[in-house]
């Protein structure tokens, strides 16, 4: 049951994200015919899907740390389906701004179902791992949305992937609908109240520092995902389709890979030390910073895809020792409204601002740089992995990621 719960929430997750990376590989055609500036581009794939996304989390999340995961799952599922056709259907920036929003709204109740499903299909020992299996749906959904989206769009043009999209991912709500059974709880049947966890999350100094390193690095990841394929386009001439697949291969295949290595790293170090579990990403992040300022800079193509390979294989190196570092220090029922929050603060700080930011600067240096602009503007991308590298070093260094430190007794059985 555990590993055909969990290989249907990769699925969900996958085509979660295609849906959302569609908007992305689509940048450069949408702009065009909709006639938008970059800062509207950012807008329309950052700020309106964060706010929704990240707000309407919080409630769904509450709701699914005391009813039916697997029944929100499906029809979260369907409903940012539906949201992602009406994209295809836009006719203005506003037509699509509202369908994105219903997106993000859709995709909210995905992901803190699915980490609190997860962690009680499996023990804390196997939790690294299993997140990091969860966490290949971005990988897969990158694939989706940039290769065969970017191929399609070439042939059909970027309205009908739109569509095509919406429509694999009811066919997946239904079968999600038959398949995707709801395991028992490992907890007892009190829901910790909002404020006592947010206050109690805000208390632990390993949290603190995990949530500010994974919003650091969600804006600088976001950034990257949805500027790298116009960066490529602009600055290196590559075409649409030629774009899909380099990233394709560079962020879905080998960043897939990465995150499936950081899990199993950070559960066989985590054995012996669980400061590894965090201690393992803070290293990645320190390796990344250069090479994502080669990309960056006026290099050689054979020196620039290299650190492209290179970065693009670390660029989710987080996600499984985070996500199962929080379930594992959150009592079972407080789970889902502990992932939520942690989207809701890495997702309005990361996917609310990295884009944008690199959206406004790309437009403020145009005249000065031209096409260029967006490559300067992408520059700030190495300072955020170091700040978040730090983040997470200083995670690790409390006496214990698995002990209480200076909570309340009445809110201790929310924590292990």
């Amino acid at each position: 049951m555990a590993n055909r719960g969990l290989s249907i929430l990769l699925v969900v997750f996958a085509i979660n994200y295609m849906d959302r990376q569609l908007l992305a590989i689509f940048a450069e055609p949408i702009k065009r015919d909709l006639g938008l500036s970059d800062t509207q581009v950012a807008v329309l794939y950052g700020v309106s899907f964060a706010l929704f996304y990240a707000f309407i989390g919080l409630p769904i999340a509450r709701l699914a740390d005391r009813s039916n995961r697997a029944r929100i799952i499906t029809w979260s599922l369907v409903l940012f389906s539906a949201m992602t056709g009406l994209c295809g259907l836009a006719g203005n920036f506003w037509h699509l701004l509202l369908a994105r929003i219903g997106v993000g709204i859709g995709e909210s109740g995905t992901g803190p179902a699915s980490h609190s499903l997860i962690a009680d299909l499996y023990p804390p020992g196997r939790r690294s791992t299993a997140m990091a299996f969860f966490s290949l749906g971005p990988h897969l959904g990158i694939v989706l949305a940039f290769f065969i989206g970017g191929s399609l769009a070439e042939i059909l043009g970027w309205r009908h992937v739109f569509l095509i999209a919406a429509s694999a991912g009811i066919a997946l709500a239904a079968a999600a609908k038959l398949l995707l059974k709801e395991p028992p709880r490992t907890g007892g049947p009190e829901v910790v109240a909002p404020w006592e966890a947010c206050r109690a999350l805000w208390r632990h100094r390993t949290l603190r520092h995990l949530f500010a390193g994974a919003s650091v690095i969600t804006a600088a990841d976001y950034a990257l995902l949805g500027w790298l394929p116009a960066y490529l386009i602009r600055s290196h001439g590559l075409t649409l389709g030629e774009t899909g697949a380099v990233l394709a291969l560079v962020v879905g295949v080998g960043g897939g890979i990465g995150t499936v290595i950081s899990g199993l790293l950070a559960d066989h170090l985590g054995r012996r030390d669980p400061a590894w579990r965090l201690r393992v990403v803070a290293i990645a992040w320190i390796i990344s910073a250069p090479l994502w300022l080669i990309v960056f800079s006026k290099q050689s193509d054979v020196l620039m895809y290299s650190a492209l390979v290179l970065a693009g294989s670390m660029i989710a190196f987080h996600m499984g020792p985070t996500f199962a570092t929080v379930q594992s220090l959150v009592a079972p029922n407080a789970r889902a409204f502990a992932a939520s929050l942690l989207l809701l603060i890495a997702n309005l700080a990361g996917l609310g601002l990295g884009p944008l930011i690199v959206g406004i600067l790309s437009d403020a240096g145009h005249d000065r740089f031209g096409t260029d602009s967006l490559r300067v503007a992408l520059l700030i991308i190495p300072p955020l992995y170091a700040w978040s590298a730090y983040h997470y070093f200083a995670a690790t260094r409390t006496p214990s990621l698995g002990m209480e430190l200076k909570i309340p007794k009445r809110l201790r059985a929310h924590f292990r």
